[in-house]
């Protein structure tokens, strides 16, 4: 399955950073983005034209902490094991930090951050009928990754993010599961596919998620206090029918309990 078969899928996140030049640098040599427009303020970069991340410069804005609400990491999701073989590949070639690595049974990941400490993961899906499954819910865990076998997967060295990579999914932290799972599941309408010890997972038709909420560093998190750097916006895409309820329910965005804003636009 991919994240593009459902109703609702991630378009794009918004970032405030204060060095731009330097974090966009960043998405475009690490995570292999193209730079879609630029100018003293905000830079776009995507793949096939399509935005996948905005950064919008404010040298005034405050430095968010670690504990705070917002952003855990945004996941961009590489079509082919092949290709998350060729980045690790080149990370290896160039010396970049990994955080960490995982196989999480519906997927195998790695994990960075940006230069403002923005997280990322880089991931890829196995398919969809080999998600296990307990009942209703999707089984998650995060068991040791083989990096070898990873790498020894690429077929060609790195040239950047291939066509077909998207924003497979944005992980969140916020204050409490609870308000977070009444706002996910039933304002924005995604089904809570998984759950783990301090964190929910929800998705749209069926996906193990393309939003997750999480406490382990943010538990009692109050609202954000803005400007502050971090993420400022998830941009959703939806069908038309999606897209109608959205837009009469809320206008051109919403944001979640701690301020989070998400705008919808068609897929």
């Amino acid at each position: 399955m991919a994240t593009s078969d459902a109703i609702v899928q991630i378009g794009h996140v918004t970032l405030v950073v204060h060095d731009l030049d330097r974090v966009g640098t960043f998405y475009e040599d690490v995570i292999g983005l193209e730079r879609i427009s630029r100018d003293a303020s905000e830079a776009r970069y995507g793949v096939g034209g399509q935005v996948l991340v905005q950064l919008q410069a404010d040298k005034t804005a405050r430095k968010s902490g670690r504990e705070e609400a917002g952003l855990f990491h945004t996941a961009f999701l590489l079509p082919e094991r092949a290709d998350l073989g060729a980045w690790l590949n080149r990370a290896a070639e160039k010396g970049w930090r990994l955080e960490g690595a995982s196989d999480h049974l519906v997927s195998e990941a790695l994990y960075l951050s940006d230069p403002e400490g923005n997280g990322i993961e880089i991931y890829r899906d196995r398919g969809r009928e080999d998600w296990p499954r307990k009942g209703d819910q999707i089984l998650m865990a995060t068991e040791r990754l083989d990096l070898r076998d990873v790498m020894a997967e690429a077929r060609a060295p790195w040239r950047g993010a291939p066509s077909g990579t998207v924003i497979g999914h944005v992980h969140l932290q916020v204050g409490a599961l609870d308000p977070a799972e009444p706002f996910y599941r039933d304002t924005l309408g995604s089904n809570v596919m998984a759950r783990y010890p301090g964190a929910n997972f929800h998705g749209w038709s069926g996906y193990h998620h393309h939003l997750a909420t999480n406490v382990w560093n943010s538990r009692g998190a109050k609202e954000r206090h803005q400007p502050a750097t971090g993420l400022a916006e998830v941009g959703l895409r939806a069908e038309p029918e999606a897209l109608a309820q959205f837009s009469e329910r809320f206008g051109d965005s919403v944001t979640d309990p701690w301020g989070t804003r998400f705008t919808v636009a068609a897929k």
